[in-house]
C-alpha cells in the first residue's frame, strides 16, 4: 500500500467509526474506498466487515444496562440472527467478483436510501409509542428478522433501520432496549460473517489491519462527542456521499 492509500484508508474507517457510533451507515464510506484503491469487490465487502466488526462490540458494551430487559427476545432473535448470517456471508464467498460487483451500485443505492430512512422509522416508532397497545407480530418479525440476516451476511450496510423496523412489530418502545438488541443482533451477524470471511480467504489483512485502527479511533471519538456533534450535518454528509458513490458506481456499470 502507498502512503496516500493508507491515509485514505485510515481517514474512511475513522469517519465510518463515528459514523456508526453516531447514526450509522459507515459501511458506506469504507467500502467505496477499498473500491477506489483498487480491491477486488468480494474482498473489499469481506475486509470492510472485519475491520468495523469491533466497533460493532463496544456499541453492545454501550447498551450492556439494558441487556437483561431485552433477555426475553434474545432466544427467539439470536438463532435466526445467526443462521442468516453464515447463509449470507456463505454466499458471499460463493460469489465471483465479476457477479458481485454487477450487484454493487444497487446494494450502494439500497444501503443510502435505508440510511435516509432512519428519521422517517424513528419518528414512527415514537409515534406508535403512544398508540394504544396491539398484539405483536412475534414470528412474522422473527422470519423477517432472518431475511435481513442473510442480506447483513452478505452485504450489511443500513440492517440496523431494517432491524429497528422489525422490532417494531414485536411491540418494542423504548428506543433504547431497541438499539441494545440491535446492537446485539447486528453484532452476531457481522461476527458470524467475519469468521466465514476469515475461513474462505477473503480478508486482505494489510488493510484490515488499518482500517481496525482508524474504526477502533472513530467509535471512541463518535460516542465521546456524539452530543456534541451535530447529527443532522452528519446524516447529509454521509447521504451526499451515499448517492455519490452509487451514481458514479451506476455509470460504470452500464458505460464500461
Amino acid at each position: 500500500m502507498t502512503i496516500t492509500e493508507i491515509l485514505s484508508l485510515l481517514g474512511a474507517a475513522t469517519a465510518a467509526g463515528a459514523i456508526n457510533a453516531v447514526a450509522g451507515g459507515g459501511t458506506i464510506l469504507t467500502f467505496p474506498t477499498l473500491l477506489a484503491i483498487g480491491t477486488p469487490a468480494v474482498v473489499a465487502n469481506a475486509t470492510s466487515t472485519l475491520a468495523l466488526v469491533i466497533g460493532t462490540g463496544g456499541s453492545v458494551y454501550g447498551f450492556r444496562r439494558y441487556i437483561a430487559e431485552i433477555r426475553v427476545w434474545l432466544w427467539r432473535f439470536v438463532p435466526v440472527s445467526l443462521l442468516g448470517g453464515l447463509i449470507g456471508s456463505w454466499l458471499l464467498t460463493r460469489s465471483s467478483n465479476e457477479t458481485f460487483s454487477r450487484l454493487v451500485p444497487f446494494l450502494i443505492l439500497f444501503a443510502t436510501l435505508l440510511f435516509m430512512a432512519q428519521g422517517l422509522v424513528s419518528r414512527l416508532l415514537k409515534r406508535s409509542s403512544t398508540a394504544p397497545k396491539r398484539e405483536p407480530l412475534i414470528w412474522p418479525a422473527v422470519f423477517f428478522q432472518f431475511l435481513v440476516s442473510i442480506y447483513g451476511g452478505y452485504f450489511g450496510a443500513g440492517i440496523g433501520i431494517l432491524m429497528l423496523a422489525t422490532l417494531g412489530f414485536i411491540g418494542l418502545k423504548d428506543i433504547h432496549q431497541m438499539n441494545a438488541l440491535k446492537n446485539i443482533l447486528g453484532s452476531l451477524i457481522n461476527v458470524v460473517a467475519a469468521i466465514m470471511f476469515i475461513a474462505g480467504g477473503l480478508i486482505d489483512w494489510p488493510k484490515a489491519g488499518v482500517m481496525t485502527v482508524g474504526a477502533v479511533i472513530g467509535y471512541f471519538l463518535g460516542s465521546h462527542y456524539s452530543q456534541k456533534i451535530p447529527q443532522l450535518w452528519v446524516r447529509r454528509i454521509v447521504l451526499g456521499v451515499g448517492f455519490g458513490i452509487s451514481a458514479i458506481t451506476f455509470y460504470r456499470r452500464f458505460h464500461s
